[in-house]
């Protein structure tokens, strides 16, 4: 195979785009959500992994946290995997990593990046499903639910456990 008969079949592949995220919790278990300003909303500090450039979902999610809330807090254990399917887009691979307990000194530190975030705050377990609705609710419930049982990570499709 030539290089541009490499580059033709490489260019025909399906696209998948990769997402990384940090849960991060206080003391009392409440979770940082925080709310952009191009959507409605609210989600996990995080974003797009920039994989053009060889940048890996760990390193995604530290520099997009770093970004978005000011915080360079090296992500834990990979908590997370979801395949998100959606409308009028390709397939996404979302990992959300443990972020740990943040101090009250860490909270206090936190700065939005104000050309994308409006807000932040701290949501009980309880309460993640009503400010994260659909498949990233469930997303977070199951990245709880693995830091409780200390387990690796969970695969998930569209927020729900992947079963085959």
């Amino acid at each position: 195979m030539t290089t541009t008969d490499y580059a033709t079949y490489i260019a025909g592949l399906p696209r998948v785009l990769a997402g990384a995220a940090v849960l991060f919790r206080d003391a009392g278990g409440r979770v940082l959500l925080v709310e952009p300003n191009y959507r409605e909303g609210w989600t996990l500090p995080g974003g797009t992994v920039e994989s053009d450039t060889g940048e890996s979902p760990r390193r995604a999610a530290r520099r997009e946290t770093a970004e978005e809330i000011g915080l360079d807090v090296a992500p834990g254990a990979l908590l997370v995997v979801d395949w998100v399917r959606g409308p009028a887009r390709p397939p996404i691979v979302a990992y959300v990593y443990d972020g740990g307990v943040l101090s009250p000194e860490l909270l206090a530190g936190i700065r939005l990046q104000e050309e994308e975030l409006l807000s932040w705050r701290l949501v009980e377990p309880s309460e993640v499903t009503a400010h994260l609705p659909g498949s990233l609710g469930l997303r977070v419930l199951a990245a709880l639910d693995a830091l409780a049982a200390g387990g690796g990570p969970v695969e998930l499709e569209d927020g729900r456990p992947s079963r085959d």
